[in-house]
C-alpha cells in the first residue's frame, strides 16, 4: 500500500502539471469567457475537507454570478439554478468549471481520484453529512480527487435524497477499503466515458 500511494502521489504531479500546461490555451479562453460575460474574479474560492479532515482551498472556475454565489457550500446547486451565469452553465455541463483543480492536485491538496471534497458540515438530506452517516469520517483518510467511485457509477448532482447520499458515502469508503492503481485507472475510465456520453453537470 505505502509503495502505490507513492506511485500515485506520482502520476498525480506528472499527470496534473502536463494537463495544465496542455490545456493552458483552453483556461486562457474560459478566464476571457467568464470575464466577457460578468462582472467578478475568475476563479471561484471554497474551503472543502481533504485528508485527515484538513480543510483546503478548493478552485474552480466561477459559474455563478458573483453577487449570488454562496461560498458556504449551504445552498446546493439544483438543475436550472438562477444563479447560475449562461456560460457557467456550460462549464458546468462539461465539467470545465472543474479544470483549475489540477493546481490542488499538483500541490497535494488533491488527486486525481478519490472521494470528492465536501465542503465542512455539508448537508445531506437536511442533515450534517457526518450525522446521516456512520462511518462518514472514513472517506479523509485518502486525499480527495477530481472523481471517484460514487461519481464513476453516476451518483452525482444536489444530496437531497437520502438514500443517495449514503449510497456514495458508502462508495467513498469502499474505495478506501479497495483502493489500488488498477482501481484509479477504472475509475477514470469509467469517468471519461459518462462525459463523452453527454457529461452529468449542471
Amino acid at each position: 500500500m505505502p509503495v502505490q500511494l507513492a506511485v500515485k502521489r506520482l502520476i498525480d504531479i506528472l499527470v496534473s502539471g502536463f494537463m495544465l500546461v496542455l490545456l493552458a490555451p483552453v483556461l486562457a479562453l474560459i478566464a476571457l469567457a467568464i470575464k466577457w460575460e460578468s462582472r467578478g474574479p475568475v476563479l471561484f474560492r471554497q474551503m472543502r475537507t481533504g485528508r485527515y479532515e484538513v480543510p483546503f482551498e478548493i478552485l474552480k472556475f466561477r459559474s455563478m454570478y458573483t453577487d449570488r454565489g454562496d461560498r458556504t457550500g449551504v445552498m446546493q446547486t439544483v438543475d436550472g439554478d438562477p444563479r447560475v451565469t449562461r456560460i457557467g452553465r456550460f462549464l458546468r455541463k462539461t465539467n470545465l468549471d472543474e479544470i483549475p483543480q489540477l493546481f490542488n492536485v499538483l500541490i497535494g491538496d488533491m488527486s486525481l481520484v478519490g472521494p470528492r471534497p465536501h465542503v465542512p458540515d455539508m448537508l445531506a438530506a437536511g442533515r450534517v453529512y457526518s450525522d446521516l452517516v456512520q462511518g462518514y469520517e472514513y472517506r479523509h483518510l485518502m486525499r480527495p480527487g477530481l472523481t471517484g467511485l460514487s461519481q464513476a457509477r453516476g451518483l452525482r448532482g444536489p444530496t437531497v435524497q437520502r438514500w443517495k447520499a449514503i449510497r456514495r458515502i458508502v462508495c467513498d469508503v469502499e474505495y478506501v477499503r479497495r483502493f489500488s492503481l488498477l482501481l484509479d485507472m477504472k475509475i477514470i475510465l469509467r469517468t471519461i466515458s459518462n462525459e463523452l456520453r453527454g457529461g452529468t453537470g449542471f
